[in-house]
C-alpha cells in the first residue's frame, strides 16, 4: 500500500524563549503551504555564531509547553545532540531527509537569512541550496526576489524550490525584546504562551 508523502517544514531558531509570534508564524506557514507537520528545531547553546541566554533544557521545556495542544507541531532536539562547530544547516537537512525519506521537506527561514546566503555568509551554502527546498518568510525592508536575482547560486536554482511568503509575516516582536522586558521588571505576559510565561517566572529566567 502506497502512502501519500507528507509535507514537513523544519523550523529552526534559538526559541529563547518561544513566543506567540513563533507559534503564529508556524501555524500560518503550515496553513498557507499545506504542511502536515512543523518540526520545531531549537539550536544548541554551544553554537559559536549565536549566543543563547538560557540552557537547552529550559528552552526544550518551554517549546514542549507551547506546542502541546497542536498535533501539527512537534519538537526535535537533534541539534542539541551534535558537537558545536561541527554542525551546519545542510548537515541538519540531510539528517531529516534520512529520517523522513518518503516525505517532502522544506527549510523554513526568514528573508534575512536568504540575504545572508546570497552574500556568501553561510557554510556549505552550495550543498544546502542544491539539495533542499525552502519556505522563505518576508522581513521588513527586504526584497526577496532581488536577493535571489543578484546571487548566481540562488538564481541558478530558482526552479520552484524557493517558496516566498511575502504577505503578513513581518511581525517583529522578538525573543530579545521579551528577555529585555523580563530583565528590567517588565510585563511581557501576552507576548508568549501563558504556560511559558509561568515557567519563566517559576524558574527565574532572564533576570539580570
Amino acid at each position: 500500500m502506497t502512502t501519500t508523502p507528507r509535507k514537513i517544514g523544519i523550523y529552526g531558531s534559538s526559541f529563547d524563549p518561544v513566543t506567540n509570534v513563533h507559534l503564529w508564524t508556524a501555524s500560518t506557514v503550515a496553513h498557507r503551504k499545506n504542511l502536515d507537520l512543523v518540526i520545531f528545531l531549537p539550536s544548541s547553546s554551544m553554537r559559536h555564531d549565536k549566543k543563547t541566554n538560557t540552557g537547552d533544557e529550559h528552552r526544550v521545556n518551554m517549546i514542549k509547553l507551547a506546542i502541546q495542544d497542536n498535533p501539527k507541531f512537534v519538537l526535535d532536539p537533534y541539534e542539541l545532540t551534535v558537537l558545536a562547530g561541527m554542525q551546519y544547516t545542510f548537515h541538519t537537512m540531510r539528517h531529516f531527509r534520512e529520517q523522513y525519506p518518503e516525505d517532502e521537506l522544506y527549510f523554513i527561514m526568514g528573508a534575512d537569512l536568504l540575504v545572508d546566503i546570497a552574500d556568501g555568509k553561510w557554510s556549505h551554502e552550495k550543498e544546502l541550496i542544491e539539495e533542499n527546498k525552502f519556505i522563505i518568510m518576508a522581513r521588513n525592508g527586504i526584497d526577496m526576489t532581488e536577493a535571489i536575482s543578484r546571487s548566481p547560486l540562488l538564481r541558478n536554482h530558482d526552479d520552484g524550490r524557493f517558496q516566498l511568503m511575502s504577505k503578513g509575516l513581518a511581525m517583529e516582536i522578538s525573543s530579545t525584546y521579551i528577555r529585555d522586558e523580563f530583565s528590567r521588571g517588565g510585563e511581557p505576559k501576552y507576548l508568549l504562551p501563558d504556560s511559558c510565561y509561568d515557567y519563566i517566572k517559576q524558574n527565574g529566567l532572564y533576570r539580570i
